[in-house]
């Protein structure tokens, strides 16, 4: 009998440990000192302390679940007898399969659990019998690996006589290597996290729908936001994304009368004649001025001494060049000051009379980089490289804390210093630093952590040279999560740290 519970125990061994291709710590094994009492549950006593025999365990532990494991223990000892006669002993092995229930939470060092099952002894003085045993115990973290391991069960006997108690004190070795750092080294490379990779993506770092190229379209019209010049408001594609309130075909952003409908060539206005000359507002040249039908409502005057008749003047109360027909230009760039968007700086007619100081293609006033050329999806800033992208999408699981602290580890300063040359590369952004945990502990706990774990990669950067001007930081807490908190790797991907640059 006792060689068939250890070839048993054997085969049992190796199924579980051929089953461990789950590299996230699913086998353990088990070693034991036993204190085994046969005499206090058979009409002895809990206080004879010195009729408690020594025995061993070793065993497999399978983890099914976060909170379940299977254990296969097997064990040898030399109890009291129980059928009371004075110093007999006898030689008892057993093997069993017993499930733990754990109260497990993250981070924890302490985990207390429950346990029951099924255990088959035989004896050298006795025959077989089967025991159910029911009880508690404690593991505690020694390190990732290690655990510490106390466990009380009373186990009841299907035979007579065999009811027990045993106490158990040991060591218990996990096997195998931890998955979710394994896992997240393949997290696809999309820094704005829209499903779309960054190669493909035209806005990389700013999420959008797929169907417009990753890029955002923040008033849902179905236009990006760098080709829609109302960003802020659903528009029509034929008006570049603008709004037309009254459907006059003049956008709301053009249309000097929004809600009535006009002409285009009164600027979305209905016709009317203001001054009373007889030529329509749509017509008239000097639709405030009385004029002359026949010099399209225009006086034939020169009111500003210009020398461009006030027919002939845009601006006939405003002294003007002839090269922008007669209204001011104060920065001398060809466009007149009513319709110039940067009236002081010489800028290109193109772009509505503003400077292009980079020479990208996009005017100062859209150009989120004006001294940096760049590309329109990046709001004319210059692209990140691809290099620089990756070192801050590693930087999220690279930065590393003390457990429950916002202390930074050693092995974080090499990524830090990596993100505080690409801020020396790239001086026309900033770097928005957020924290995040996972919803272990309380949310007011966890939102004061992230916004700690912030602010030390915060001052690691300021020591390391870059301006505090061009950085903040912010803590979120559980409130935005990226993974599901019910699985370790889900909790593990949530506690992070993310480096964002925004164009300045």
């Amino acid at each position: 009998m006792r060689t068939s519970i250890l070839t048993i125990f054997v085969s049992l061994f190796i199924i579980f440990g051929l089953q461990a291709q789950n590299p996230n710590y699913k086998v353990g094994l088990t070693f034991k000192k036993l204190f085994l009492d046969y005499q206090s549950q058979n009409g002895g006593s809990l206080s004879a302390l010195r009729k408690y025999h020594s025995g061993y365990e070793i065993g497999v532990n399978y983890n099914l679940s976060p909170n379940l494991n299977l254990v296969v223990p097997f064990h040898v000892g030399v109890p009291s007898s129980h059928l009371g006669v004075e110093d007999y002993h006898k030689t008892i092995f057993g093997l069993g399969a017993h499930f733990q229930y754990q109260f497990f939470k993250n981070d924890s060092r302490i985990v207390p659990y429950v346990v029951g099952g099924l255990s088959g002894v035989t004896e050298t003085e006795g025959s077989f019998n089967l025991q159910a045993p029911i009880g508690f115990g404690l593991n505690f973290k020694v390190f990732p690996r290690g655990l510490i391991n106390w466990e009380t069960t009373y186990r009841k006997s299907f035979s007579a006589n065999r009811d027990n108690l045993q106490h158990g004190l040991g060591f218990i070795y996990l096997l195998g290597k931890d998955g979710v750092q394994n896992d997240m080294a393949k997290v696809e490379n999309d820094s704005d996290m829209d499903g779309l990779i960054d190669e493909l993506d035209l806005c990389p770092q700013v999420a959008g729908p797929i169907d417009l190229k990753g890029c955002p379209d923040s008033d849902g019209d179905g236009i990006a936001d760098y080709e829609d010049a109302c960003p802020s408001y659903a528009g029509l594609a034929n008006l570049n994304g603008c709004p037309d309130s009254d459907g006059d075909g003049v956008s709301d952003k053009d249309d000097e009368c929004p809600n009535l409908a006009g002409t285009i060539d009164n600027k979305g206005c209905p016709d009317s004649d203001r001054d009373n000359d007889g030529v329509v507002d749509s017509k008239d040249k000097c639709p405030d001025l009385a004029g002359a039908v026949s010099n399209d409502g225009c006086p034939l005057l020169d009111a500003d001494n210009d020398g461009i008749a006030d027919a002939d003047d845009k601006c006939p109360n405003s002294a003007g060049p002839a090269s922008t027909q007669g209204c001011p230009d104060a920065d001398r760039d060809g466009v007149a000051d009513f319709a110039d968007k940067c009236p002081n700086r010489p800028g290109i007619a193109a772009y509505g009379g503003c400077p292009d100081s980079d020479g990208d293609g996009i005017d100062d006033t859209r150009d989120r980089c004006p001294n940096s050329p760049g590309s329109v999806a990046n709001n004319g800033c210059p692209e990140i490289s691809a290099e620089d992208r990756e070192t801050l999408e590693l930087a999220m699981r690279a930065v590393q804390f003390e457990t429950g602290k916002a202390t930074l580890k050693s092995e974080s300063a090499k990524i830090l210093n990596q993100i505080a040359d690409i801020m020396k590369r790239y001086p026309d952004f900033n770097l928005s630093i957020s924290g995040h945990t996972d919803n272990t502990g309380s949310a007011t706990n966890n939102q004061r952590l992230s916004e700690r774990r912030a602010q030390s990669c915060y001052e690691f950067l300021s020591k390391a040279g870059v301006s505090v001007s061009r950085m903040n930081y912010s803590g979120y807490g559980e409130s935005r999560p990226i993974a599901d908190n019910n699985t370790l790797r889900g909790k593990a991907l949530n506690r992070r740290v993310e480096f964002n640059l925004i164009p300045r």
